[in-house]
């Protein structure tokens, strides 16, 4: 009788294992004090650090959206991983969260371990730049859900927080300052028309120049990471928004009251040129309720507080909190 194996069937067991070996020194070098054990238990630990009042677990998913089909098409791996935790950690900090530990999830067709190693390779950089550890992750080979050559991620982080400086909303008042942090580039948003645009509508290749880089190496700039500037101001800050899908528009409201709108001076924006170049394709308001244009974070700070925050950072001020209906009004 003819036998058929789990590898005929298009999982490759041996792969898995291959890969596992490769990732052990990655998952390693994201290791801080907390973590207990190490990789191949059936469960990451972590202690819960000491110091804190009211410890309050806060938890964040997020994916890479169609940025991965870029990364795939122009077979370059190496900064995914990045982006894949900036936006589960960047938004941790919006409720006063710091990173405590992160798990990932890769689903492919059929295991290349090379292309999954580089992934990884990325995801432990960015928890590197989180302060957080990798502390475990799942990679399910499924022929059949996957074509063969796609693959797609999934991250989960977890933080802590002090219970009472979870709400910000009631931290801000008229005439507080926001600051703009500026982003790496298109972060991990908006790629379906960014693919749109300048891949399907005009033509534009890899390989082409745009500003002196290769144009496939600007739109896979990996997500900027906000860290170590959170940690570092974490007493100056009313409330910071993260500026993702939605951009400035549809993002920061959601740290305002009711009575409290934000006003923004357009031309203080230091708009990245990827952005300026899709304007030319794009209506504004269209451009500025999909990208971040420029500004990763959106820092919300009183007054006394600013110039040690614009000291200690490379932010700028695009405006101020001003008394109306909740909402982003642009000048």
């Amino acid at each position: 009788m003819a036998t058929v194996s789990y590898k005929d069937a298009g999982v490759d067991i041996d792969a898995g294992n291959s890969f596992v070996e490769n990732i052990k020194p990655l998952v390693k070098s994201t290791m801080i004090p907390g973590v207990l054990g190490g990789i191949g238990s059936f469960a990451g630990a972590f202690e819960l650090p000491k110091g804190y009042k009211e410890p309050v677990i806060l938890s964040g998913t997020d994916g890479v959206g169609t940025k991965l089909k870029l990364a795939i098409d122009s077979q370059k791996f190496d900064t995914v991983g990045i982006d894949l935790v900036a936006m589960c950690t960047n938004d941790l900090l919006c409720n006063f969260g710091e990173p405590l530990f992160f798990l990932d999830y890769y689903a492919t067709a059929k295991l290349n371990v090379e292309e999954a190693t580089q992934v990884v390779a990325g995801i432990a950089q960015g928890c590197i730049r989180s302060e957080c550890a990798l502390v475990g992750g799942e990679t399910a080979e499924m022929p059949g859900m996957y074509k063969e050559g796609d693959f797609d991620l999934a991250g989960f982080c977890v933080g802590i927080a002090e219970k009472s400086e979870l709400n910000r909303v009631e931290r801000i008042a008229a005439g507080d300052t926001l600051i703009a942090l500026p982003s790496s580039g298109v972060h991990s948003n908006g790629f379906s028309l960014v693919r749109k645009l300048l891949i399907e509508k005009l033509g534009m290749k890899f390989e082409d120049d745009f500003h002196g880089r290769k144009l496939i190496d600007v739109l896979l700039e990996p997500t900027r990471i906000y860290v170590k500037e959170f940690k570092a101001n974490k007493d100056k800050i009313n409330a910071l928004a993260h500026i993702t899908g939605g951009g400035i528009t549809e993002n920061l409201p959601r740290v305002l009251p009711d009575n409290l709108k934000a006003v923004i001076t357009r031309d203080a924006i230091r708009v990245l040129p990827i952005f300026e170049f899709m304007s030319k394709h794009v209506e504004q308001d269209e451009m500025f309720r999909t990208f971040n244009m420029g500004v990763g974070m959106i820092l919300v700070v009183n007054p006394k507080d600013v110039d040690a925050v614009l000291a200690n950072t490379d932010g700028y001020i695009i405006g101020q909190i001003e008394t109306g209906a909740k909402g982003v009004e642009y000048i």
